[in-house]
């Protein structure tokens, strides 16, 4: 008697009531749940992408066709739509474009194993053909499709990014996107141990202005800072600028906590001043000796400090980022310094050519440009509103990501769903020499291939049947694999003349992403959820007994 009950399982969430989802119905609601995020993003797959436009809870409007942007910003319960929404930010963090791609394929990959659920095939089994899928996708990618490119040939690399970003929001000013995306990234490149190091993140940063043209836009070879000088006396414009950058204060440093003193003389108050001006008198000092023209610190200064730099005719910018420090310093070989009396000569910087505070619209900018070897750089970027610059902003980034993409791996494939299909094409003539129960998840993955032209050319308003067939018979046999989709006129076409064409990066990152992602929601057999009581601190009211999400709709809040 005892034994039957020692053998079922317990399971104990303290602190809440249990909603508890196991075996097929949890693997059901997975795929449900992944769905509904792939419906989501669709639309904004290919040059005629829908924007989506949404209202954050602090009541900003953004307008977008990003996949990433617009993932980041829905509000999901179900855990499964949660690890769906993580798919685009890894892609997003380690190529930087692909997002939607990812979701769509990741969303038609667990959509085509359903099917294999229903009729009684054990997750692993499918798992394993799915693994079986992509390894040979991959070298099919990598050993057939792929075409090297010569990174000395600008204008092959310029057509590349421009294909690359024909979908954004910005594709009709793509000559001058793609001339900032390569210049930004040709800049801040530079070779560690005989490796290239791009890291865009850190050393490019991008400036927005409201106002004036798009075409204004501009890549700085140095660092621009929204800073004023602090003294209208101080130099506005100083060639060749001998720069020192401090992470200090340049005032009386102030008690942390309350901090009491006792004056027994009247003269005594008069020498606690005093000793405050010493002691401002002597750091200006050990920056003085060192004839800097600009000083730029992440602290405070004060107002007799200021007076000290005026009299020497230094020009000082404070409360500085310190990104924007470490910026400045690898522009112009400056070292950073932690305290005054520790300043060396070799710690100015004089790789600058020009320093010039400039007033754009109402705000002024200190300008440090004109570098010799800046390895750094900020990007000026111009337009009628913040909206819209903010959306110029993220094609951008994907922009300088495809950049990066080719210069650290500089081999590329055919865009417009022609490697997709072409792969499709390979993995079915592929799965007629596998045995086992796994060749049917391994076809189900060349079928799952084909969303991405099928959505493409549902996107742009083709006959999408009609469109999918004839493409499948271009790449029958492995023929044509540059034949893919226009996506602006839903018809075929060959991508070689349509010069459209992806980094191998993006492409293999988005498969194994999409797939693997896509193996661990398969093999999930039961979820379980502690919900907040009813009627508890911060609860989640009525949640704990709500039925489980049937429709895509129920798990959006």
């Amino acid at each position: 008697m005892f034994g039957g009950v020692q053998q079922r399982p317990v399971v104990v969430i303290r602190g809440g009531d249990l909603k508890r989802e196991s075996g097929k119905k949890a693997q059901k609601t997975n795929i449900i749940a992944a769905k509904a995020v792939a419906d989501i993003i669709r639309s904004t797959l290919g040059p005629r992408a829908m924007l989506k436009m949404i209202l954050d809870q602090m009541g900003t409007v953004q307008l977008t066709s990003d996949g990433n942007a617009i993932l980041r910003e829905v509000d999901v319960s179900h855990p499964a739509a949660k690890s769906m929404i993580e798919l685009s930010r890894t892609q997003d963090e380690e190529v930087g474009d692909g997002t939607t791609s990812v979701i769509v394929l990741a969303g038609e990959i667990l959509t085509v194993a359903e099917p294999y659920l229903d009729q009684q095939i054990h997750p692993t089994r499918i798992v394993k053909g799915f693994f079986m899928a992509l390894e040979d996708a991959i070298h099919i990618l990598h050993e057939k499709l792929s075409i090297p490119v010569d990174l000395n040939n600008k204008a092959a690399v310029l057509e590349l990014v421009q294909s690359c970003i024909g979908t954004k929001f910005t594709h009709r000013h793509s000559d001058l996107m793609c001339g900032l995306a390569i210049d930004a990234v040709s800049t801040i490149q530079r070779d560690v141990d005989g490796k290239k190091e791009i890291d865009i993140k850190r050393y490019a940063r991008v400036e927005k202005i409201p106002g004036g043209n798009f075409a204004e836009s501009r890549v700085i070879s140095g660092v621009v800072l929204n800073k004023d000088i602090l003294h209208n006396k101080m130099r506005r414009r100083i060639e060749n600028p001998r720069i020192l950058l401090l992470d200090c204060n340049i005032e009386y440093k102030k008690g942390e906590s309350k901090t009491d003193v006792d004056l027994s003389e009247e003269s005594h108050f008069q020498r606690l001043l005093e000793i405050e001006e010493e002691y401002i008198k002597e750091v200006t000092s050990d920056i003085i000796k060192f004839k800097p023209d600009l000083v730029v610190t992440e602290k405070g200064v004060s107002d007799l400090a200021i007076f000290y730099f005026v009299k020497a005719g230094i020009s000082v910018l404070r409360r500085a980022r310190k990104t924007d420090n470490n910026r400045i310093a690898r522009a112009t070989g400056a070292t950073i310094v932690n305290r005054t009396s520790e300043i060396k000569e070799s710690d100015i910087g004089t790789g600058a050519g020009l320093f010039e505070v400039r007033k754009i619209g109402d705000e002024y900018f200190s300008f440090i440009e004109q570098c010799k070897d800046p390895k750094a750089c900020s990007i000026l970027l111009r337009g009628p509103s913040k909206d819209i610059l903010n959306e110029i902003e993220r094609n951008l980034q994907d922009a300088m990501h495809v950049v990066r993409n080719i210069y650290l791996d500089p081999r590329i494939v055919p865009g417009g769903g022609a490697v997709e299909m072409a792969l499709s094409q390979a993995l079915l003539e592929k799965s007629k020499t596998i045995k086992g129960v796994e060749q049917y998840p391994y076809q189900a993955v060349a079928h799952a291939l084909e969303a991405v032209p099928r959505q493409l050319a549902t996107n742009c308003g083709a006959k999408t049947i009609r469109v999918i067939t004839e493409l499948r018979a271009k790449h029958a046999k492995g023929q044509n694999p540059t034949w893919g989709i226009d996506g602006l006129k839903g018809v075929l076409v060959d991508m070689n003349e349509l010069k459209i064409w992806e980094p191998v990066t993006v492409k293999s990152q988005t498969l194994k992403t999409a797939v693997e992602a896509s193996c661990m929601l398969l093999r999930i057999d039961d979820v379980l959820s502690g919900l907040k009581r009813k009627g508890d601190a911060g609860g989640a009211g009525e949640q704990g007994n709500a039925p489980p999400m049937d429709e895509a709709e129920g798990m959006m809040e």
